[in-house]
Parts: structure tokens; C-alpha cells; sequence
């Protein structure tokens, strides 16, 4: 694996959460150390069902990169960057869209998934940009060679998708793209306060990373408990409770071992085991809401950060483009 390029990101659509962080961010942060990194900030891909609402993908830009660098993101280490500001991922969409048809785009699984889940937003007419994105994705991939790319098991036929891609072109105009590897993300979705499978920015049932303890308190107060479980000696069942289900994650074995045993005895009430939670939840994200407000006061700072980062990853899709298009035969002049 020495030497190996890794690509990862996000669509800028609201603050990162605890479901990121678990799920994604802390392995970035481990990654960046071993692997050369870029991190994309997928704004093109954002405004394919944000398309009406432009403000919210620009505003979103710079809270994901304050929740990058909060979490431990070193702009030193891994390159961060916006995805409309290099113009070669869009020139190599173009290319790519002539190597799969829409009958392959509408049978991914991926993209079924969530056409299906935005029905109110594009009734029975799906539009280009949503179908195809997951030909833009392949051409935010292959820009840096990107060999290897962290994701979850739903994300699996897109880059299957990128690879047929990378098959396809490689037939036709010689071994120039890499084809990337998918390397499954070993931590698991974290569940929402409501108890919902998924934690998301649009169900009003996340912990995100910039909460202030006020907001973490308020929030870890409403999450869904034992609804059996009346008055403190009511013996509970903490297999069914979203708050000895995050006090797995934030508190330590032991303690939660004992807070499961105290609940199944009766013996623990709910509003102090939520008070207790909301003070480890605060104690674990301190450090990160403290670097976040580093990063705040100094606005000039982040936007080098971007820009640096972006002027990089812009120099290395260059390079790849050159190759694509002299393989392609339109290098012409040169």
C-alpha cells in the first residue's frame, strides 16, 4: 500500500455530526499519517439536488472545513479542497459520460436508492446532474489517481461504477487512469437520538460536532429511552435505550457495563443518566469545538488553507488531464 493515493469528502450540505466523525473523520485524522490524502469538498455534487438553494452549499463550505480542522484534519498532511474550483474534474466528466450509458446509471443500486429518496424534489423527472453524478465521482477519483477510497458498504456501486469506467477508457486509449480500490469503512452507522438507523443532517436527530454544551445538554435531555420505564425503580431495558446506546460510545467499558446494570435493576434514573451522558458527550467534543473557535477568529487562515489546498489538488488534475487528452489524441499543438 506505500505510496498510495486516497480520496474521501463531503457534500456540503450542513455541519458535520458524531455520525461523521465515528463513521469517517477519525480514520481521516489515522489515514493522513500513512497515506498522501485529499479531501474533497464535493459542492458540484452538492448542488445536484441543491440546485434551488445555492446559498446553503456556499455557506456549508467553510463549517465542513472548520469541522475538518477541528477533529484534527492537518492541512499539512492531507490536501483539502473544493471540487467547482478544479474545472479538469468537469472536463473529465464530460469525457467519461460518453463510456456509460443512462440504462448502466439507472440500474446502480446507489442511485435508485436515492432518486427513490428525493421523489417530493424531482417527482417522475430525475434530472441529468442527479443520474450522473456517479460519473462526476468517477472523474473527482481518477483526477488525482486515487487508488484507494474509504467507504460504506452503500457506497460500493459507485466505485464499482468508476471502475467500469476506468476499464472502459483504458481499453480504448491505453493504460493511463488507476483504477481504484474500495476499502470498507470498519465503523458502523451510528444511530440517531430518535432511535432512527441513520444519524442525518436533515432529520433534526444529530449531535454535531459544533454544538454548544447548552445544545448537547438539550438534545441528549429528548433521546428516546426505555418507554416502559416510568419511575427510576421500574426495571429497564437498556438494549432498547438511545442513551445507554451513546454512553457505549462515549463512556468508558466499565462505566457503561454498570450503567446497563444499574438500569436493569432499577436502580438508575433516566434524567441523571442523561445528565451524566451529556457531560461525557461535552468533555469528549471539547477539544474539538475549542479548535473550532481557533479557526473561527481567524478566517484569514482558513481561506489559505482552502485555497492552498485547492491550488495543489488543481496541479495534480492538470497533470492527469495532460495525460487524458494526449491518450485521446486532442493534445493538439503540443
Amino acid at each position: 500500500m506505500e505510496n498510495k493515493i486516497i480520496l474521501t469528502g463531503d457534500r456540503p450540505t450542513g455541519r458535520l455530526h458524531i455520525g461523521h466523525f465515528f463513521g469517517s473523520l477519525a480514520n481521516r485524522v489515522k489515514l493522513q499519517d500513512e497515506y498522501e490524502t485529499y479531501i474533497e469538498i464535493a459542492d458540484v455534487q452538492a448542488l445536484t439536488d441543491n440546485f434551488n438553494n445555492p446559498d446553503k452549499v456556499r455557506k456549508n463550505v467553510r463549517e465542513i472545513v472548520l469541522d475538518y480542522l477541528s477533529v484534527g484534519i492537518d492541512p499539512n498532511k492531507a490536501t483539502i479542497f473544493i471540487q467547482s474550483m478544479i474545472p479538469e474534474i468537469a472536463e473529465l466528466t464530460v469525457f467519461y459520460s460518453n463510456l456509460v450509458t443512462i440504462a448502466r446509471l439507472e440500474r446502480n443500486p446507489t442511485v435508485k436508492t436515492e432518486i427513490a429518496q428525493k421523489k417530493e424534489l424531482f417527482g417522475e423527472s430525475v434530472t441529468y446532474g442527479f443520474l450522473g453524478y456517479p460519473v462526476s465521482q468517477a472523474a473527482d477519483i481518477t483526477a488525482f489517481h486515487a487508488s484507494i477510497i474509504p467507504v460504506g458498504e452503500d457506497q460500493l456501486p459507485l466505485i464499482e461504477q468508476c471502475r467500469e469506467i476506468v476499464r472502459k477508457f483504458n481499453s480504448i486509449y491505453g493504460e493511463v487512469l488507476v483504477e481504484p480500490e474500495a476499502v470498507l469503512s470498519k465503523s458502523k452507522r451510528i444511530k440517531g437520538l430518535d432511535g432512527n438507523e441513520k444519524m442525518g443532517k436533515s432529520l433534526g436527530n444529530a449531535i454535531y460536532l459544533s454544538d454548544s454544551e447548552e445544545e448537547i445538554t438539550k438534545k441528549v435531555m429528548s433521546a428516546v429511552t426505555d418507554p416502559n420505564r416510568i419511575k427510576k425503580t421500574d426495571l429497564g431495558n437498556p438494549d432498547i435505550c438511545m442513551v445507554a446506546y451513546y454512553h457505549n460510545l462515549f463512556t468508558g467499558k466499565e462505566e457503561y457495563e454498570k450503567v446497563c446494570e444499574e438500569c436493569r435493576k432499577g436502580e438508575r434514573g433516566c434524567v441523571a443518566c442523561k445528565k451524566e451522558l451529556a457531560n461525557n458527550i461535552i468533555e469528549f467534543l471539547r477539544p474539538m469545538r475549542e479548535k473550532r473557535a481557533y479557526y473561527e477568529a481567524r478566517p484569514e487562515e482558513v481561506d489559505k488553507i482552502i485555497i492552498q489546498g485547492t491550488e495543489k489538488a488543481r496541479s495534480k488534475a492538470k497533470q492527469t488531464m495532460e495525460d487524458v487528452k494526449k491518450a485521446m489524441k486532442l493534445d493538439y499543438f503540443n
